[in-house]
């Protein structure tokens, strides 16, 4: 019954190029890699087997190496963080019950999100994949819409249905909602949270299917699933307390650091 995390990071990110190395600075104002702080949330969450750098740069191999994180090297033909996933497991030899896909640009995400994606997936025989999502706050859907009107690609967010098996994810804010809503009502918008589990033989058969047109559209990589048929699981978690936010641009390091500082994550 183990479970392993794998972190796809790649260093040539159309986005963002050499995002995995940036710096981030937390409430003691010291400064660690991307890379090395989305490591030390993996090695917070509990009932975990193995952590696991998975990528195809050696200024990123050296660097998380450095460190003391294990590393697998893969080909720089992978397209996504998923097909990287699969390459890890693939050349490992390993054959674990979930495989746990926590991508290198989401440094705060609490270890509950990844402890709740599992007992989910575990609970649901029927599912292939599960994912978590963030009920938004009336502020955090006006950040969201406020990206897209500026022209940035901000989150993601999801719409289920009611046995919680996603329909779509989304770059837009879905689903659209004429009512005005206080910084902090609750919204029937859902924030998506780059995190998968993935049942290994799902995920052995990803790279095989080939980008899907919505996938392609969408710059989403989770939606190969849904094009293919296979059911994903968002299983909803609870914020705690806690901020949560991706670096997806340049714009988000100061946004993250003073995430950090507020929370008083070193």
């Amino acid at each position: 019954m183990s479970v392993v995390i794998v972190i796809p990071a790649r260093h040539a990110s159309t986005r963002y190029p050499g995002k995995p190395l940036v710096e981030l600075r937390g409430a003691t104002g010291a400064g660690l890699s991307l890379i090395r702080r989305s490591w030390d949330a993996a090695c917070e969450v509990q009932g975990i087997e193995r952590v696991i750098v998975a990528t195809d740069d050696e200024r990123i191999r050296d660097h998380a190496a450095g460190f003391g994180a294990e590393v697998a090297m893969t080909s720089p033909s992978a397209r996504n963080g998923t097909e990287r996933c699969a390459e890890a497991v693939a050349n490992l030899g390993l054959s674990p019950e979930i495989v746990v896909n926590l991508q290198g640009d989401a440094p705060l995400t609490p270890a509950w999100f990844v402890e709740e994606l599992v007992k989910g997936l575990r609970a649901d025989p029927g599912a292939d994949v599960a994912t978590p999502v963030l009920r938004c706050s009336g502020a955090m859907r006006s950040e969201l819409i406020a990206d897209r009107v500026a022209g940035r690609v901000g989150g993601t967010t999801a719409v289920f249905g009611h046995d919680r098996r996603a329909l779509y994810f989304s770059k837009e804010v879905i689903p659209f909602a004429a009512a005005d809503f206080g910084p902090n009502d609750p919204t029937p918008v859902f924030h998506h949270v780059g995190v998968y589990a993935y049942r290994p033989a799902a995920l052995a058969e990803y790279p095989a299917w080939g980008e899907g047109r919505l996938e392609v559209l969408e710059g989403l990589e989770q939606l190969r699933f849904l094009e293919r048929g296979r059911r994903i699981l968002c299983v909803e978690v609870e914020a705690r307390g806690r901020e949560f936010w991706e670096l997806n641009n340049p714009s988000d390091v100061p946004k993250l650091e003073a995430m950090m500082q507020r929370m008083g994550i070193a």
